[in-house]
């Protein structure tokens, strides 16, 4: 078996088709889509995109499916009870605006997709053995680490799995690090990564490569301006110029592991 990995698509859809063309040349046999495919400017697009691939593609969830989910819900009640905070406090006006936005482009008709995607999914890959795919760690998809979180934070997440590698995502950063025995990678983002412009994917078997794919990030931004998503003018911005690794680590080491 020869997987590709994509993580937080994000409704980049042509980050995703750039992706896509990449994997067709790859030989990849699967896809593993590990969460948050939405929200982002072409939610409907990208997830239409996936499942009529002819390669088989696996999916588990992501915090973001689950808040669209959640929003979803939340119309017909009128209380949200899942955010995909990390604090699990609501999420900021503009993100919340983002996500709304997406519920209601996708519509209850996604209700039973999203809800049947896993937390994780385990796959023997020829050449690494037993791999173990999440969205954040294991035991949640809100959770956050990084390359670098201390090694005795992390052992108890993954010393009891019996995997040989665990393939994560959620924090938009590619890495590839030792936790005890176990071999832990991030896929990064193809959407909306941070550091340089590129869409960021990982192939699996019979070894591990973390791959960028170059593609027309200003013609993208250009149509993602186009598009009705609320958080448009932002999204492409940072788009063109993502943040610093070395500043979202920074950031996200407030949230680690909390």
């Amino acid at each position: 078996m020869r997987i590709a990995a994509l993580y937080d698509i994000h409704g980049n859809l042509p980050a995703l088709d750039a992706v896509l063309a990449d994997v067709s040349r790859s030989g990849a046999d699967t896809i593993v889509v590990g969460g948050d495919v939405v929200p982002g400017p072409m939610p409907r697009e990208s997830l239409e995109r996936l499942l009529d691939l002819d390669l088989p593609v696996r999916f588990i969830h992501g915090n973001c499916e689950r808040s669209v989910l959640a929003q979803i819900a939340g119309q017909r009640t009128g209380t949200v009870t899942y955010w995909g905070t990390v604090s699990g406090n609501p999420l900021p006006p503009e993100d919340l605006e983002n996500m709304r936005w997406t519920a209601h482009e996708l519509g209850p008709d996604v209700e039973p997709l999203f809800a049947a995607w896993p937390r994780t999914l385990r796959l023997r890959v020829d050449g690494l053995g037993d791999v173990v795919f999440c969205h954040a760690t294991p035991r949640s998809e809100t959770e956050v680490f990084t390359r670098r979180t201390a090694d005795e934070r992390l052992r108890p997440l993954f010393d009891g799995l019996g995997a040989a590698v665990v393939l994560c995502g959620h924090t938009h950063m590619q890495a590839d690090r030792s936790v005890g025995r176990t071999r832990v990678v991030n896929a990064g983002s193809v959407g909306a990564p941070y550091g340089e412009p590129a869409a960021c994917w990982a192939l699996l078997g019979p070894g591990l490569e973390l791959r960028r794919t170059g593609y027309d990030v200003a013609a993208a931004a250009r149509r993602i301006r186009a598009s009705a998503y609320p958080g448009r003018d932002s999204y492409a911005a940072q788009l063109l110029a993502p943040p610093a690794e070395d500043a979202m680590l920074d950031l996200f080491s407030r949230f680690e592991l909390t």
